[in-house]
């Protein structure tokens, strides 16, 4: 790959070590982040990781690409766009950040207030969901132009790019507002009534829904 700056080897047979060679570059892991939940345009995937610069996610989307991570794809018309998809080896990195979030919300100093992604938000919810719940729950997230659907019970939480049912509960706002909401110590209601997040449906069922989140460490069921 033209210009490309010689990655770091850690000269060792050992199968991680060697996975780091891929996957050990700063905002790696987290540009692959962005795109587990579906593919995107390259403006929408920086927006999500406001700290990097174009010429570096232009450099780490090259990078994934030659390793077989990623393509890039063109939508058919009227769209015309080019966007950024895993492969079926990119996915295969979902375990890896699943484990990252698990491991994060044990180490001390994490600030919920410093920026979050839409789709970070989806993923650490996946993690983060209590399990041991009888009910059932179709859920929907307006984050301005991105939007997701879930649907959450016994099983888990699997959030998708899904058109959301009549029916599911909605929540609307930035994201930060949100994750306030689904895993902060305020009421739902409270969020609602001051205008912090929108939110359609049920309020008692939707109470019930963040009431099975939580970043104390010791509070879901794996």
């Amino acid at each position: 790959m033209p210009g490309r700056t010689p990655r770091r080897r850690y000269k060792e047979g050992c199968i991680a070590a060697h996975a780091l060679e891929v996957l050990g570059d700063r905002w790696v892991l987290l540009v692959i982040r962005e795109l587990l939940l579906g593919p995107k345009r390259f403006s929408l995937i920086r927006s999500g990781l406001p700290g990097i610069s174009a010429n570096v996610l232009a450099q780490r989307l090259g990078e994934l690409e030659a390793e077989g991570l990623i393509a890039r794809k063109l939508l058919p018309p009227p769209s015309d766009i080019s966007v950024y998809e895993l492969t079926d080896l990119g996915q295969q990195v979902r375990p890896v950040i699943r484990s990252l979030c698990r491991f994060g919300v044990r180490l001390p100093g994490h600030d919920p207030t410093r920026h979050i992604s839409p789709t970070a938000l989806m993923l650490s919810m996946e993690e983060m969901f209590a399990r041991n719940t009888a009910d059932s729950f179709e859920v929907c997230f307006e984050f301005g132009s991105e939007k997701f659907t879930a649907t959450a019970g016994p099983s888990g939480f699997f959030p998708s790019r899904i058109g959301p049912p009549e029916s599911a509960l909605m929540f609307r706002g930035t994201t930060n507002a949100v994750a306030a909401a689904i895993y902060g110590p305020r009421p739902l209601a409270t969020a609602v009534s001051d205008g912090s997040v929108g939110f359609r449906g049920d309020l008692t069922k939707g109470q019930k829904f963040v009431d099975l989140f939580s970043l104390l460490p010791n509070s879901t069921q794996r």
